[in-house]
């Protein structure tokens, strides 16, 4: 049943990063366990996503799955909305509320940005997990918590912890499974396979004729830094599927200025050991982007004719096809 689950999370959180894939596989082994998880790594590297997927595959699925942003989550409110509230609990509580963690039944709570909990909040939340149990705000009745924990950060905890900015004592409490999601551009094995499946997603629901990148387009892709991580790659994607009147995305139909600095692309190639057909098409894509799709324009640019540009883009749409 372990590995099952383990290719079951591979399935909804895919990755051809050898070290990462490692990661996942043996996080799903421990996926039915009781276990509080904690997913590190920069905004946008799918921390919310890696959350959903062990959800959805656990054996808690059919339960509700419950996030709650700490990052909006004032002291004031701390309490009322994890823990609920009893009728006259503070004014304006006219009626008698349910906390999330009660709403969550035996499925999965995921707390986002927990590093963003004050002290006082994170002590309270320690007693929880250390009780199994908690109490509506000015309520005297004990509710059982039976929710699998996920918490995610930004943020390293441990650095916290060392600097006092971070409860230690709850720290190794939710610190029993961890993982760390690397950056995008560690994992540059995943960026097209991404950005294929950006597409398709994008294509289906906004029902446009976007079917393939072109290999510039792709080419472009591969060599963006994505400072933003998957994130900003699924907002590029989306952008160019909007945009493109045809059935392939080619440089033209990226978003300007979303695909970094030109004069930093000699440097990626050295550094990732591109072929000279990898920087040529990086060359040329980049060069008919910033002409804005126009080809006379780029092949003048260029110092080839309009013709030489026709015929490449020709024979490269005959090789996919």
């Amino acid at each position: 049943m372990a590995e099952k689950r383990a290719s079951s999370l591979r399935s909804h959180f895919p990755t051809r990063n050898k070290a990462l894939a490692r990661e996942i596989d043996a996080l799903g082994r421990a996926v039915d366990s009781p276990s509080t998880i904690l997913i590190l790594g920069e905004s946008g590297t799918g921390k919310d996503r890696l959350a959903r997927a062990l959800h959805d595959v656990s054996n808690r699925s059919a339960s509700p799955f419950v996030r709650v942003d700490a990052a909006n989550l004032s002291d004031e409110l701390f309490e009322s909305e994890l823990f609920g509230h009893e009728r006259g609990a503070f004014t304006g509580a006219i009626a008698s509320k349910r906390g999330l963690l009660e709403v969550a039944e035996a499925g999965t709570v995921y707390l986002d940005e927990v590093s963003s909990l004050s002290p006082a909040a994170q002590a309270k939340f320690l007693r929880v997990l250390q009780e199994k149990s908690f109490r509506r705000l000015a309520g005297v009745a004990s509710h059982p918590f039976r929710a699998r924990l996920v918490v995610s950060s930004r943020r390293d905890l441990a650095t916290l912890v060392e600097k006092g900015a971070f409860r230690d004592d709850f720290f190794y409490r939710i610190d029993v499974v961890s993982i760390r999601l690397p950056r995008l551009r560690d994992r540059r094995e995943d960026v097209l396979p991404l950005a294929r499946g950006f597409l398709r997603r994008a294509a289906r629901a906004y029902a446009r004729p976007a079917r393939r990148f072109t290999e510039e387009a792709e080419a472009t892709l591969a060599r963006h830094p994505w400072p933003g991580n998957v994130r900003e790659l699924a907002h590029v994607v989306e952008k160019a599927v909007l945009g493109a009147g045809g059935a392939e995305i080619g440089p033209e139909d990226l978003p300007a200025g979303a695909l970094g600095a030109p004069e930093s692309l000699l440097e990626t190639a050295i550094q990732d050991r591109w072929t000279l057909k990898q920087l040529t098409d990086a060359f040329i894509a980049e060069t008919v982007r910033r002409a804005g799709g126009n080809r006379s324009l780029a092949a003048k640019r260029l110092g080839v004719s309009r013709k030489f540009l026709w015929e490449r883009e020709r024979a490269k749409s005959q090789k996919v096809r």
